[in-house]
């Protein structure tokens, strides 16, 4: 895969951008050109770098300076690890280059801000979206804010997916090349659009997941359809599945049963502790003979209505899709899919919210067609649709986030940080990582842990 990025980015520069983005792109550190994106006056900053395939590192880089007039920087009080950084960690994104800072979900007090910009003021708290939208466009205007057509110029997205989405924060030049918030300042481009200021009642220990997590997990349970009674099955205990499962609850599901196992079955009992309701499955412990499919059949007649896909896939479980992936025969196993098609009910649903980068293989599409499975490509989470409601649910206490928050740790181990999260080791669950500006630890949420 480290081969197939690499050549995506030749390919990428010698057929070159579109013509459609209205900001600048591939500015991924400001260390690429000091002069033209770091600021006067020589201020550095920590950030978290990636540095080849499985090698991420913390360094030194200059602090970014306003370039557009429409530009905010922020003082990061807050960011976090997602399940989709190990994707770009793995090197099953194309397009990253040595040395990009990487974080799509953070959170900070402005610092600075554009002469266009006019609703937002140096000490404002506020959160950002993962995603980087114009605010103008045909799905701006809808709040689809995944998808805008003016900030990601990228031609090798454009051919592959027929269509591009946003640019968005820290996840390579195939999504426009921007700078991420895994660092003690960012720049946001269209700072009056991607952020969301963060009232006194809500802490950045709850506000920060307003950036992706929560978006995503709704998105994931309302576009899937999940309704009053309806029985879910969710792959995957992360923190996307932990959230979906919530909602799905919120929503009126009836029973949620969550799948999950290896070495991150540990995360079952902790959904299970946080949300008593949930049934749990660890597919490590089915008997020989006993499939997920067969096994979710028997806990429900018919199987569940609705099966949500909260993993990825890049995750093969069986030996076929493990060579095919590591010969470049495919970018995505179809296992998680071809389970949740076959173990939904009769025109049952199936949402993906799991990043696919690609193409699969061994796909079931007969029992697809023959059994009317209604499969859902959630997409990227439209941030700018969800996060002002989900904020209220946040302040009126119908949403949780602290039920996910299992860490603290400062930025300046962020490097290990992505090591024990991918191996899913000691019991990381969804972190809060703190900066020099940071405020302490709000009541309730979990002291500093450090590996040093």
């Amino acid at each position: 895969m480290a081969a197939v990025s690499q050549g995506a980015n030749l390919l990428e520069r010698a057929m070159g951008h579109g013509d459609n983005a209205v900001t600048e792109q591939n500015m991924t550190n400001p260390s690429r050109d000091r002069e033209k994106y770091g600021d006067p006056s020589g201020e550095t900053m920590k950030a978290l770098a990636w540095m080849g395939k499985n090698s991420v590192e913390m360094v030194e880089t200059p602090k970014p300076k306003i370039i557009e007039d429409r530009d905010v920087i922020l003082k990061v009080t807050g960011s976090t690890i997602c399940g989709s950084d190990l994707h770009l960690l793995h090197g099953a994104v194309v397009e990253l280059q040595k040395g990009d800072i990487l974080g799509h979900e953070f959170c900070g007090r402005v610092d600075s801000v554009g002469p266009a910009v006019k609703d937002l003021q140096p000490g404002d708290r506020v959160v950002a979206s993962f995603q980087i939208a114009c605010g103008e466009c045909m799905y701006c205007q809808k709040k689809l804010s995944s998808q805008c057509e003016r900030t990601n110029s990228n031609t090798i997205e454009n051919i592959m997916y027929g269509g591009r989405t946003a640019g968005m924060f820290g996840y390579s030049h195939f999504t426009g090349g921007f700078a991420g918030g895994q660092a003690e300042y960012a720049r946001v481009p269209y700072g009056d659009v991607n952020l969301l200021k963060l009232p006194d009642d809500v802490p950045d220990e709850m506000g920060l997941y307003l950036s992706d997590v929560l978006s995503t997990s709704w998105n994931c349970v309302v576009d899937t359809g999940v309704k009053e009674g309806d029985v879910v099955a969710i792959w995957g205990a992360g923190p996307i599945g932990q959230m979906c499962a919530e909602m799905s609850f919120i929503r009126g599901a009836k029973r949620v049963i969550v799948i999950d196992g290896g070495p991150a079955a540990w995360r079952l009992d902790l959904v299970k502790a946080k949300t008593p309701k949930v049934e749990t499955l660890n597919f490590t412990d089915l008997p020989r003979g006993t499939s997920v499919t067969s096994k979710l059949k028997e806990m429900e007649h018919g199987g569940p209505d609705v099966a949500l896909e909260c993993v990825a896939g890049e995750y093969p479980k069986g030996w076929a899709h493990y060579f095919e992936i590591l010969l470049g025969m495919e970018t995505d196993t179809s296992e998680i899919i071809n389970e949740m098609i076959t173990s939904v009910k009769n025109y049952g649903r199936c949402g993906i919210t799991g990043v696919y980068v690609g193409f699969t293989n061994h796909f079931n599409i007969g029992s697809l067609m023959e059994r009317g499975i209604r499969l859902i490509g959630n997409g990227q989470a439209p941030v700018h649709l969800y996060w002002k409601d989900l904020l209220k649910m946040i302040q009126d206490g119908t949403l949780n986030p602290g039920i996910m928050l299992s860490h603290r740790i400062n930025i300046d181990e962020m490097d290990t940080l992505y090591q024990k999260f991918d191996a899913r080791a000691d019991n990381l669950q969804k972190v809060f990582v703190q900066t020099r500006f940071s405020d302490p630890p709000a009541k309730d949420t979990p002291e500093l842990t450090s590996w040093k």
